[in-house]
């Protein structure tokens, strides 16, 4: 029996971990639904108030036809005419009354509901380029340690391989990228992208101009989003490409370029691409990580016509 208070409370604890999870999104349902039920009362209300505009002009056509002459009060017919307007004035309030505190209490909810997205948003940020930071500061013992070479091997997976030169059937080593070695922003360009073309020498063309193009951007206004670049290559978005990015800095932390990782020439994928061997080709973005939490309208890397 003693297990008994554990389990209720065990299963009061996760039922109330799904609602506070999900608090955001009831508290939204919440507001929208008591905007509306707000709204149709005060229309409810709007159609009663012709009553009550009516019975206070007649009240008034009364009051001013009576005969105040044998009053022993002094201005009788003012105050009755004061008692008519309170009356009437009261009598709104309590129509409008249930319209005016629903909708205040809707837009509380959807207050808090926004305040409550926002705080987990910030909070995954910080969360997020806290991770990014560990992450750049181990790569940089990495490379200081043993080079940009093993640095690149290891980030990237990659693995000595063999394979048939097209059009020969001589057996040729090379390098390429493990399974799964690319970065987590790496994307394909490929068929499935609407600025894909078969003209292997158009895709080639689209693919520099568009890193040039995100280069002068990112050198005028500041910052790019990896979102950005994806919509311009025609990829889906992603919630990392929301934060992730690049950034111009005066103090080295940051490359100050935008790079699609395929024209050094280095690749045989690339190659195979570039002159038409190859239908797709992974895109490997050098962002600078987290930027969403470092974009600051004052600094002073932000020229005055950019904020």
């Amino acid at each position: 029996m003693k297990l008994v208070p554990n389990a209720v409370k065990g299963a009061l604890g996760r039922h109330s971990l799904k609602l506070d999870k999900a608090s955001p999104n009831l508290l939204f349902g919440l507001g929208v639904g008591g905007m509306v039920l707000s709204t149709a009362l005060a229309c409810r209300a709007t159609l009663k108030m012709s009553e009550v505009m009516e019975t206070a002009k007649n009240d008034l056509t009364i009051a001013k036809s009576l005969d105040y002459s044998e009053s022993t009060e002094a201005n009788a017919q003012q105050r009755d005419i004061a008692i008519i307007h309170g009356r009437a004035a009261i009598a709104s309030v309590k129509l409008y009354a249930p319209s005016v505190a629903l909708g205040a209490a809707s837009i509380a909810c959807l207050t808090k509901s926004h305040n409550l997205l926002q705080g987990r948003n910030l909070a995954l940020t910080a969360a997020y380029a806290a991770v990014d930071e560990a992450f750049t500061a181990y790569r940089d013992r990495v490379v200081t340690k043993y080079g940009e070479d093993v640095d690149r091997e290891l980030r990237y997976d990659v693995r000595d391989v063999e394979y048939k030169q097209i059009g020969t059937d001589k057996i040729v080593k090379g390098r390429r990228v493990g399974p799964g070695g690319e970065s987590m922003y790496a994307r394909f360009f490929d068929q499935t992208s609407p600025s894909w073309s078969k003209d292997p020498e158009y895709n080639n063309t689209f693919l520099i101009c568009q890193q040039n193009w995100f280069n002068d951007l990112l050198k005028v206004r500041g910052h790019v989003f990896l979102n950005e670049v994806y919509d311009g290559l025609g990829i889906p978005r992603t919630r990392a490409g929301q934060v992730v990015g690049w950034m111009i800095s005066r103090d080295g932390s940051s490359d100050n370029y935008i790079d699609f990782g395929i024209f050094d020439g280095e690749s045989q994928v690339a190659r195979d691409f570039m002159n038409g061997r190859e239908g797709a080709i992974l895109l490997d973005f050098n962002v600078d990580g987290t930027i969403y939490d470092k974009i600051d309208p004052d600094s002073e890397d932000i020229k005055p016509w950019q904020r």
